[in-house]
C-alpha cells in the first residue's frame, strides 16, 4: 500500500483520532449527512471525474462495495459538470452513495487539496486514517485493516 507522508498528507493527518468533521451535502439527486453513518466503519472518498488518479481508482472501490456491503463507501465529488459526473457514474457502474459538491465544502472541513483522498473512519465517528492516492482495494493490508474495525 503506497501512503504519501508528507505534513497533513500522509496516513496519519492531524486529525487522525479524532472525531470526523459532520457535513451535509445534497446535489438534488443524493444527499450524505455523515453522523447518519455513525454505528458503520466509512470511507469518505474525495474524487474528481477529471482526475486521473481518481478514474484508476473507482473500479477498486466498486469491487470492495460488492465484497463488503457492510462498509459505508460515501464518495464526494468536486466536478462542476453535472452531466460528466452523471455520464462517469453510469459508465463505470459505480453503484456506492456518491454526491456532487462542486463548492468542495466537505473537501475544506478535510482540508482536502489533492484527490483522491479517502478517510477511514471507525463506527464511532473517529478518523483512523487517511490515504492519499489511488491504493489498491484490493490490497490484503487495506483489507484486514477494515476487517479489524
Amino acid at each position: 500500500m503506497a501512503l504519501v507522508s508528507a505534513c497533513d498528507r500522509g496516513a496519519h493527518p492531524a486529525q487522525t483520532g479524532k472525531v470526523a468533521p459532520d457535513f451535509t451535502v445534497s446535489d438534488g439527486a443524493t444527499t450524505i449527512h455523515l453522523a447518519s453513518y455513525r454505528g458503520q466503519v466509512v470511507l469518505l472518498n474525495f474524487w474528481a471525474t477529471w482526475c486521473p488518479p481518481c478514474v484508476q481508482e473507482m473500479p477498486g472501490l466498486v469491487e470492495l462495495h460488492h465484497d463488503r456491503p457492510d462498509l459505508a463507501i460515501l464518495a464526494v465529488s468536486i466536478d462542476d459538470d453535472p452531466n460528466a459526473y452523471s455520464r462517469f457514474l453510469v459508465r463505470r457502474h459505480v453503484d456506492f452513495i456518491t454526491v456532487r459538491d462542486p463548492s468542495q465544502s466537505a473537501a475544506r472541513l478535510y482540508h482536502t487539496e489533492g484527490w483522491p483522498e479517502t478517510y477511514i473512519i471507525d463506527r464511532q465517528g473517529v478518523i483512523r486514517r487517511k490515504i492519499v492516492g489511488d491504493p489498491d482495494w484490493s490490497n490484503p493490508e487495506i483489507r484486514a485493516y477494515l476487517k479489524s474495525m
